[in-house]
């Protein structure tokens, strides 16, 4: 079938020479990799999962801040800090990546002005023999290394210190508007396994897989997702489709058993994201759980969790991989969690489903020129994790006036909505999960000995309007000549869905003095590339860009605007490698009058385009009823779910009653789990929680000074155990805080705070 290859694997390295590498890997500190938090997601396995002695379930009140260390300033950061031997690697002062003393908080370098720097965090890797340390990280579509130690930038890796990453995706590099991912790859051996950030519009850059050598930052295997000709699954497309369809990306974690020298990606959705009548087919690679052999990027197995995507059903979350006791046997598993709500379970090397995954009917598509298809994926055994539809049986209880609650109910009655509906020109559609629902990235963790795999799970619809046609000119060699619209008016078409009519923020944040805090040259690249929850709006030109940046700057003093003075402490650099922080606008690419590139001549596509409406249909996340966020602890032995209890509450629900809400927006938070049977996890009312790993119970509430997103991370010296959490993005509650008369909490300084138990 299209959706299931199974390919022969390499023997499995025997015990004995796996024991013997691991342990020339570890000889100057055993414990080092059971316990400290040595890449991003902890290790290669992305289990989130720790060895944890002195921290139980009967002292874990107990824990108290340690020490704090101020972010320097306003800025969001959803970093999650690498902990090697008594250095921690944060990210703060204006973009600086700084080595502070685990222990105490005390800066050791300051490598500052790294604007543009892949904001959840960077990748650490060493040599056998402790010589050479390295971060690498991902900063304006280049691939760096900088010094461990030092700080300093390591000018012989790729070229003067740069790996372009525009190169080598079959397209123009002058042309691709951005690349890098917001998440950090994957280390492994000498190798950094990358996934990529497309953009999701018409003729987004095609998301390929690609391994780097740590060392030179050379190009060692690419995998192309979206098939050439000759290549497996190359008939589930057009046949010309490589040439302009992008997306098919790993812009979440990727996980890797390291004794086996698997690498599991999970891929997001070929673009455009809600309409696919130039991309009919099943679409390999898109939507895959996919296995690779991490030394040579030779395909062992995929399995296609959605067919021919038109919800943004991305896989982001990181594959689990566990052991399970199952028909009898002990069985390597990976189990893998998705947006639209259900957890996937297979054999870890044959890529067999643990229990029957059954093709299932879904609804048709009513646009022309639209092929869904006709069914999708639904395990049998396994329980979803989310709410899957939405009516108006389910409108929230709180926060409504009589007549808003009638006016919704009359809407919601009128859209159409289910699993796997289509978008459609007739009708607006209630998708649940939305587009950032179910599980997102950081959404996974689990204790891979015992089979346990925790989901954190929100349920946050979208709600779409009718699908906008647009018709492709006549003159297909007409280029984009129309007056562009003044500053707000670009404003009121693209962002006033999110940062409110105001600019005081909605679900986005707020762009108030929004000239005060950006240049030009660093806002330019936010808008471009994306951020955070923000999607690209690559498809501006630069007068566009100029002129609603003028606008959003407005009323900002000139001298406000200054580049920001080198942070106070021990800087030893700045900018990473020469060239690497010079602006690089993508270049090259003909537009067609408010439509897009046209298509190659020889492919065979619609002369119109469906959009959906700016916005992605997110501006609403509290109107269905709590909980909005949830954790879930499914056993894998039996299929069956342990536990599910919400995760934080809301302000706003709280003042009219409402226990155990959950939080809304919640999608970027993370856990971690201790062999002493303590899951920890992050929300976004500006707490952390400890759950008992074996029933869900509360059993500790550890206070920020701000929100959270990303992961925590936990470490461990001289036998004591440290907690440490990036709070430093603003507390969101599900409605306007002005709404309620109180202040709103605007873009707080941050910090990073550590707990532990007392007289540590």
């Amino acid at each position: 079938m299209f959706f299931l290859k199974k390919c022969h694997s390499k023997k499995l390295l025997c015990f004995f020479g796996s024991l013997v590498l691991l342990c020339s890997a570890c000889e100057y500190n055993k414990s080092r990799i059971a316990t400290q938090w040595v890449d991003y997601g902890g290790g290669g396995d992305q289990s989130k999962y720790v060895e944890v002695n002195d921290i139980t379930k009967a002292n874990v009140h107990q824990l108290k801040i340690a020490w704090q260390y101020d972010t320097g300033d306003e800025n969001p950061y959803q970093f999650n800090p690498i902990i090697v031997d008594t250095f921690m690697y944060v990210f703060a002062k204006d973009n600086s990546l700084i080595a502070l003393n685990a222990i105490t908080g005390k800066e050791i370098w300051i490598h500052t002005n790294l604007s543009g720097l892949a904001r959840r965090g960077v990748n650490y890797w060493e040599s056998k023999d402790r010589k050479d340390r390295r971060l690498l990280f991902q900063m304006n579509d280049y691939l760096q290394a900088i010094d461990a130690i030092t700080g300093k930038s390591i000018l012989d890796f790729g070229k003067n210190g740069l790996v372009d990453l525009k190169e080598g995706l079959d397209r123009d590099p002058e042309s691709i508007a951005r690349i890098q991912s917001g998440s950090p790859g994957a280390v492994f051996e000498n190798l950094l396994l990358l996934g990529s950030s497309t953009g999701e519009d018409y003729f987004s850059v095609p998301g390929f897989l690609r391994a780097y050598d740590v060392i030179s930052g050379k190009l060692v295997w690419t995998f192309h997702t979206i098939p050439r000709p000759g290549e497996f699954g190359y008939d589930t497309w057009p046949k010309d489709a490589y040439k302009y369809v992008g997306g098919v990306n790993t812009w979440g974690e990727i996980s890797v058993d390291t004794d086996r020298g698997i690498a599991y990606f999970p891929l997001g959705s070929p673009t455009y994201d809600y309409y696919g009548g130039d991309r009919i087919g099943s679409n390999l690679f898109g939507n895959c759980l996919l296995a690779l052999d991490a030394r040579t990027g030779k395909r062992l197995w995929h399995y296609q969790l959605v067919h021919h995507d038109l919800w943004d059903y991305d896989l982001s979350a990181a594959p689990q991989l566990v052991t399970v006791n199952h028909g009898g046997k002990k069985i390597d598993a990976v189990a893998i969690a998705t947006k639209h709500g259900f957890l996937f379970a297979f054999n870890r090397v044959t890529g067999e489903p643990l229990w029957p995954i059954e093709e299932r009917s879904v609804p048709l598509s009513e646009i022309p020129g639209e092929q869904a298809w006709p069914t999708q994926p639904f395990p049998t055994v396994l329980p979803p994790f989310a709410r899957q539809g939405m009516t108006s049986a389910d409108l929230t209880p709180f926060f409504l006036k009589p007549s808003e609650r009638e006016s919704w109910k009359k809407k919601i009655d009128s859209m159409q909505t289910g699993l796997f509906t289509p978008l459609s020109e007739k009708k607006a559609t209630i998708a649940l999960p939305g587009a950032v629902g179910g599980a997102n990235w950081g959404a996974t963790a689990s204790n891979p000995k015992e089979g346990i795999v925790y989901v954190r799970s929100i349920d946050w619809p979208s709600f779409y309007g009718k699908m906008i046609r647009r018709e492709m000119p006549k003159d297909t060699e007409q280029t984009a000549t129309v007056q562009i619209a003044d500053g707000q008016s670009l404003f009121l078409q693209n962002c006033m869905a999110c940062h409110g009519t105001d600019r005081k923020g909605a679900v986005g944040p707020p762009l108030l003095n929004l000239g005060s805090r950006f240049e030009f040259s660093a806002f330019r690249q936010i808008v471009t590339g994306g951020k955070g929850e923000m999607p690209s709006f690559h498809q501006m030109d630069e007068n566009a860009l100029k002129k609603l940046y003028q606008y959003l700057a407005e009323g900002t003093e000139d001298r406000e605007r200054q580049s920001p003075k080198a942070p106070e402490g021990p800087v030893v650099a700045s900018g990473g490698a020469p060239g690497g922080q010079e602006s690089r606008k993508a270049t090259g690419v003909t537009r067609i009058q408010n439509f897009g590139v046209p298509y190659p001549e020889t492919a065979d596509a619609p002369t119109v385009r469906y959009f959906v409406p700016p916005g992605y249909g997110l501006d609403y996340p509290y109107l269905i009823s709590p909980p909005w966020s949830s954790i879930v602890a499914y056993d894998l032995n039996t299929g069956t779910i342990k536990w599910k209890v919400p995760i934080g509450e809301d302000l706003m629900a709280k003042q009219e009653g409402g226990e155990n809400t959950g939080v809304p927006r919640a999608q970027r938070n993370g856990m971690i789990v201790t062999s002493s049977g303590i899951v920890f996890c992050t929300s976004k009312d500006a707490k952390i929680y400890a759950f008992d790993a074996d029933n869900g119970k509360v059993l500790w509430i550890g206070h920020l000074p701000t929100g959270t997103e990303g992961l925590p991370s936990i470490y461990e010296v001289n036998g004591h155990h440290y907690l440490v959490v990036c709070a430093a993005v603003p507390v969101k509650w599900s409605v306007n805080k002005h709404a309620a008369g109180e202040q709103e909490n605007v873009n707080p300084q941050g910090q990073y705070v550590v707990f532990s138990l007392p007289n540590m």
